[in-house]
């Protein structure tokens, strides 16, 4: 059995971890780390888990929990798992962490746009960026995975291979995407109350959301060369879900048919992967509490773009389930091993 710790345990990607590793058939959680609830049963803070799980919370103590635990989840503000990450934690166990801090390979880049020091700068370079589909073969070896945020794992994955096979201009790439409140995270925000998002649509973050240098960095590395996108992203009053919306123009003389095997080229044997029928829409309803990506496009000869279009749960593929998956590759499980989830309807 795989031991794991969760820090972060008890926002909403922290608690979708708990559910999903409760119901992993090689994983047993061993601390159910939170800061706020420390020696509250962690079913009074979650009361789905009443006489489920019977576990008080505990601090944010990595060195001792590095003791205890072959992997250790760190679903916490941006900040926090670099500032407690060393040399001595990674020699006895793996980390799998879903914030941001070593998703952005350049130091100056997540200082400028997360307003905040880098505490551990010298783990960066090792860091594995965690997009199983894209990166699974280094995943395998890491002892550090940087899990890729919500909307970026939606966009990156409706992009990649059109970009990578070149059938997209780089330079005109627009992501234009929305998200349930669940993103926002668990915290007291006056703008995440009922009655600010309830009956209400909003852009936010326009020009300076923290997922555009993700985004960038990683498209940047599939088409081999910088690359720079205009995203925005919305609230919409939903729990779950993220639809990204990306458009691009086509490259001269780019048909239906190369499309199409783009991506057919890159998913047609990946497990959560779906590109859908000819003239089908992703909807996040039909993705909703499973691991999978619905990914489908639409070209519009008018104008010459292709509209890319795709919708993931942003609680599961777009942050707990993907960290399971990256467990799975760790440790040499099967990929899909406790992420087997039919999506849930109605």
């Amino acid at each position: 059995m795989i031991k794991a710790g969760i820090i972060g345990s008890t926002g909403y990607a922290g608690g979708e971890l708990v559910r999903l590793l409760l119901g992993h058939r090689e994983t047993e959680i061993v601390w159910y780390g939170s800061r706020s609830y420390v020696d509250k049963k962690y079913y009074q803070v979650y009361q789905n888990m009443f006489q489920i799980v019977d576990a008080v919370c505990l601090d944010d103590n990595m060195e001792e929990l590095a003791q205890q635990a072959d992997v250790i989840f760190t679903a916490t503000p941006q900040g926090l798992c670099a500032s407690l990450v060393n040399e001595t934690i990674l020699a006895k166990t793996k980390v799998i962490d879903l914030s941001a801090d070593f998703r952005i390979k350049d130091v100056k880049v997540y200082e400028e746009w997360y307003k905040i020091e880098h505490k551990s700068p010298q783990f960066l370079e090792e860091a594995v960026y965690g997009l199983c589909e894209i990166n699974r073969e280094a995943v395998k070896k890491a002892r550090l995975v940087a899990n890729p945020g919500c909307y970026t794992t939606c966009s990156i994955l409706t992009i990649y291979p059109l970009l990578k096979e070149g059938l997209i201009d780089a330079s005109t790439i627009i992501v234009d995407a929305k998200s349930g409140t669940s993103g926002a995270g668990r915290g007291a925000k006056t703008d995440n109350l009922f009655c600010e998002v309830n009956e209400n649509m909003k852009a936010y973050g326009v020009t300076s959301h923290r997922h555009t240098p993700e985004i960038e960095e990683q498209l940047g590395y599939a088409a081999g060369e910088p690359v720079y996108i205009s995203f925005t992203p919305h609230l919409v009053p939903m729990n779950r879900g993220i639809l990204a919306t990306a458009y691009a123009t086509l490259k001269p003389g780019v048909t239906q048919e190369q499309v199409r095997a783009a991506y057919d080229k890159y998913y047609e044997k990946e497990a959560f992967i779906r590109v859908l029928d000819q003239d089908v829409c992703p909807q996040t309803k039909w993705v909703e509490g499973s691991n999978y990506v619905d990914i489908n496009f639409k070209i519009d000869k008018r104008t010459n773009r292709v509209i890319m279009m795709g919708a993931i749960d942003n609680l599961v593929k777009g942050a707990a389930g993907q960290a399971v998956q990256n467990m799975n590759l760790m440790f040499g499980l099967k990929e899909t091993m406790g992420l087997e989830l039919v999506p849930v309807f109605p």
